[in-house]
């Protein structure tokens, strides 16, 4: 009797099975290939031909190691502006600020605002899988404070930034960045010994999570699904959905009395599975004993960031005059 064929795998094949993904963000396979299956095209440092702003990469010399950002700087320059320093979204797993999607929104804040705005591109899980976007995205606030004499290493943030007007934010999970270094401003020594202040902190539809669903989250079964998974894919080493990092409102998590600026904005979205988490914390933070002044804006019939890729839509627009004002805004 002849023996059983068998079927050999070809050269190569094996290596190029998937081991892991997060559809629709990212795949990885057995090699360790990573695969990101969004915001990965690159736009160069240009003139915005739309409005004006200039833009250019840098690289910033931090703690044991060099990080890629891009700032964008307003025309006609004749006082000094607010700074806004910004976290891009992307799951903490894809996307950087030098793509079309976050170019184009921080060229146009920069301009309807009148900002000066600096968005660094930490590093990414799985590869650096949390809290190494964390210490990138405070070591970048504390490179940006080097300039508050004026003798930084970068020239517009010396010569056209009012560092009493200093902001952190972002969007999803650039949302969630802001707020965790935000608090670890509040309780640092290191920060407190800068004498610098941040004015305010905006989250634009953050990315907080956690173990009990609240609100509608059980409504929409595919996208709890995926938020279940996001956390435990980037943060494997402390994968639960009630990590205070993720889940502020936690028994775990510190009090929100700590956060470490003067004002605060949550913004939410209407249809967005993460809204009851906004509305969840800013309700947290107001009860908290905090001693800052917070507001919430929210976008009706709008899903999660949508200003980003709908960028002439009517309540793109409400959202962006209301993101001018807080930047600009009389208190400060």
């Amino acid at each position: 009797m002849d023996p059983k064929p068998t079927t050999a795998t070809p050269p190569g094949e094996e290596d190029n099975e998937v081991v892991a993904e997060l559809l629709p963000l990212i795949r990885v396979k057995k090699d360790g290939t990573v695969e990101r299956l969004r915001g990965t095209d690159f736009v160069p440092p240009s003139i915005d031909p739309v409005n004006g702003v200039s833009s250019k990469d840098i690289t910033l010399e931090v703690q044991f190691r060099s990080l890629e950002a891009r700032i964008f700087l307003p025309t006609n320059v004749k006082q000094r502006l607010p700074l806004f320093v910004h976290y891009h979204g992307g799951g903490f797993c894809v996307s950087s600020p030098f793509n079309s999607v976050f170019n184009g929104f921080l060229a146009t804040l920069a301009g309807t605002a009148r900002a000066v705005v600096i968005s660094v591109n930490y590093r990414k899980a799985p590869e650096h899988p949390i809290p190494a976007a964390y210490e990138d995205s405070w070591e970048t606030l504390l490179w940006v404070a080097e300039h508050r004499h004026g003798k930084g290493p970068e020239s517009w943030l010396n010569n056209h930034v009012d560092f009493q007007r200093l902001f952190l934010g972002g969007e999803s999970a650039g949302g969630n960045i802001a707020h965790n270094v935000a608090m670890r401003a509040g309780s640092s020594n290191v920060w407190a010994g800068l004498g610098l202040d941040i004015a305010g902190v905006m989250l634009i539809h953050p990315y907080f999570w956690g173990s009990h669903p609240i609100g509608s989250e059980l409504l929409d079964p595919e996208k709890k699904a995926i938020n279940d998974s996001l956390w435990p894919f980037i943060c494997p080493l402390s994968p639960s959905n009630d990590d205070p990092w993720v889940n502020p409102v936690s028994y775990m998590a510190p009090s929100l009395e700590w956060l470490g600026c003067q004002r605060l904005l949550v913004c939410v979205a209407e249809k967005d599975i993460l809204r009851d988490r906004g509305r969840l914390y800013y309700e947290a933070l107001c009860r908290s004993g905090w001693m800052g002044m917070a507001e919430i804006f929210e976008s009706e019939g709008e899903d999660h960031t949508f200003h980003l890729t709908d960028t002439e839509s009517e309540n793109t627009k409400s959202l962006m005059k209301y993101l001018d004002g807080f930047l600009n805004s009389d208190l400060f």
